[in-house]
Formats: structure tokens, C-alpha cells, sequence
């Protein structure tokens, strides 16, 4: 089955050639000009990637990316025509998988969305390869509890919302708790793939993690950075 694509943006020549240049490809395209009715697609249809502007009439990309990682994990790819380092971390801790900056050609936005449909499946396959590998494995630090089995994590008895890949960086602290570990091994071991000097993603979801955790960056109570090192959880 094909898989199908939400494209939102209110520039209606830029979505007609996106869904022009996405349905050449073999794939399914939900298109909007408005986050609004996007939002009601999500909850309605089985989406396996979005394209969101930044800019909409009702809403924002940002705010509809966060609504959507509420309850979904497919990946998000940002359009933006900002090019601020700001705005694109931003968008990464909100949850966008990557961004594209206008204006684009088509063919880099395929290749994109190739790159991260991959990876999102590759993913998965190893999630739930972890999961069966290391089923019954549970890890408590100070209140924290996280389980690979039920792939949930709580927080003084509270359940922690986080994504799966934030859950894979949190499990990943807490089997290494008392070691550094750096920002190229985090992405490397999550991710599954090579990690680039320029690369802010790590540092985005650490943020995003300290954030539902309410884990100040500098009175920190679980994860604490060592400059120029990478991430630790101290025991």
C-alpha cells in the first residue's frame, strides 16, 4: 500500500507541486492550506509523514506540530522560509524529524522524505528488536522508573509522555547512568545512523526530555551536561 503523505501549506501553487511531484513518486497525498483541517486528517487517516509550513492562516506549523506528537510519532518535515538556527531548533524540540528552508526544489524535498521514511522504519525495526531483546528490563533512578518491556517510563508515579526516540535517549542514559556519554554515541545508538559535527538534534531532544521531566538545564535532578563531553545521569 502506498504510503501517504499530509502536505500543509497555504501557498496553493506550492502544495499543487508538491502533491504534483510527491504522486509521480508512487505516494499518497493529504494536501491542506490550512492547519485546522490537517489536524482533523491526522485523527482521521493513517499518515506515514506531514510537510508543515511555518506560516499559516490559522495557526502556526510549530503549534500544529506539537499537536500532532501528542499522539503521533510518524516523521514531521518543517517548511520554512526562516533561516534563523533559532527557529530550526525550535522546530526540533517541538518535534520535527528535519526542515527545509524556501526556496526548494522538489526533488531535494523527495529525497528528504525518502531519507526519513527509511530511517522511521529502520527504527522501528530496531525499537522492537530492543524490546524482545531486553524484555522484563526495568531501570529506577531517584523516582524515575523506566520499563523496555511496556516501553513506559514514570516519574514519581507519574507516566512521562515522551516519544519513542526520547524514551530511547532517556533508556540510554539510565543503562549507562554514572558514564558520559556523547552526543555523536547518543545519536549513533538512537538514530542508527553517522553523526555530523553540526548536528543539534541531540541537544534538541535532551531539551524537549528535560522539559516534560521539569529537569532545569542547570539545577538539573537526572540529566546533567558536561561541556564539551556529552550527557550524563549521575548516580
Amino acid at each position: 500500500m502506498a504510503e501517504r503523505i499530509l502536505v500543509v501549506d497555504d501557498e496553493k501553487e506550492v502544495a499543487d507541486l508538491l502533491e504534483l511531484y510527491l504522486i509521480n513518486e508512487g505516494y499518497q497525498v493529504c494536501k491542506f492550506y490550512q492547519g485546522t483541517q490537517a489536524l482533523e486528517c491526522v485523527e482521521r487517516q493513517t499518515i506515514d509523514l506531514a510537510l508543515l509550513d511555518v506560516m499559516l492562516p490559522d495557526t502556526d506549523g510549530f503549534g500544529l506540530c506539537q499537536k500532532i506528537r501528542k499522539n503521533h510519532y510518524f516523521p514531521i518535515i518543517m517548511l520554512t522560509a526562516r533561516v534563523e538556527d533559532v527557529d530550526k531548533i525550535n522546530g526540533l524540540m517541538l518535534g520535527a524529524d528535519d526542515y527545509i528552508t524556501k526556496p526548494f526544489n522538489p526533488l531535494e524535498v523527495v529525497a528528504r522524505i525518502k531519507t526519513q521514511l527509511r530511517r522511521y522504519h529502520r527504527y522501528n525495526q530496531a525499537e522492537n528488536a530492543q524490546t524482545v531483546e531486553n524484555e522484563g528490563d526495568e531501570l529506577e533512578v531517584r523516582g524515575l522508573v523506566i520499563n523496555c518491556r511496556t516501553h513506559k517510563s514514570t516519574l514519581y508515579g507519574k507516566e512521562l509522555d515522551l516519544t519513542p526516540r526520547e524514551f530511547s535517549i532517556l533508556w540510554y542514559l539510565c543503562e549507562h547512568q554514572g558514564e558520559v556519554v556523547s552526543a555523536e554515541e547518543l545519536f549513533e545508538e538512537v538514530w542508527k545512523e553517522r553523526y555530523l559535527d553540526s548536528n543539534n538534534t541531540v541537544m534538541a531532544h535532551v531539551a524537549r526530555i528535560r522539559e516534560k521531566m521539569q529537569d532545569s538545564y542547570r539545577n538539573h535532578k537526572f540529566i546533567k551536561t558536561v561541556w564539551g563531553v556529552g550527557y550524563t545521569i549521575e548516580k
